[in-house]
């Protein structure tokens, strides 16, 4: 397993924007998907959004196509989610996972790593 360190997040107002990181620490991403995660207080798991590492297709939950975008930067080793528009409803704890091992991008039970999460709090 690998790793993940997030970064980013904390308060934003709504409509704005905010960006976050995921790292591998001390080496690449395990596995060819990089998904992030968000869980909100009293709701499960949810997937927002992914990237295929060795294509850089990227994967996008319906209600965040358009205001999120997910992309990689190999010179830093990073995934990275940025963030617009954003509404109170996304107010959630958002989670890095990587070490793909399933079928399904979308389900967090398909990957075999994660980060430890960081709070995104968007007030209306």
């Amino acid at each position: 397993q690998v790793q993940l360190v997030e970064s980013g997040g904390g308060l934003v107002q709504a409509g704005g924007s905010t960006r976050l990181s995921c790292a591998a620490s001390g080496r690449t991403f395990s596995g060819d998907v990089v998904g992030w995660f968000r869980q909100a207080p009293g709701k499960d798991r949810e997937f927002v959004a992914a990237i295929r590492l060795s294509t850089s297709t990227t994967f996008s939950a319906d209600s965040v196509k358009g205001r999120f975008t997910i992309s990689r930067d190999n010179a830093k080793n990073t995934v990275a989610l940025q963030m617009n528009s954003l509404k109170p409803e996304d107010t959630a704890v958002y989670s890095c996972a990587a070490d793909f091992r399933g079928t399904f991008i979308a389900r967090w039970v398909s990957y075999g790593s994660w980060g430890q999460g960081t709070q995104v709090t968007v007030s209306s």
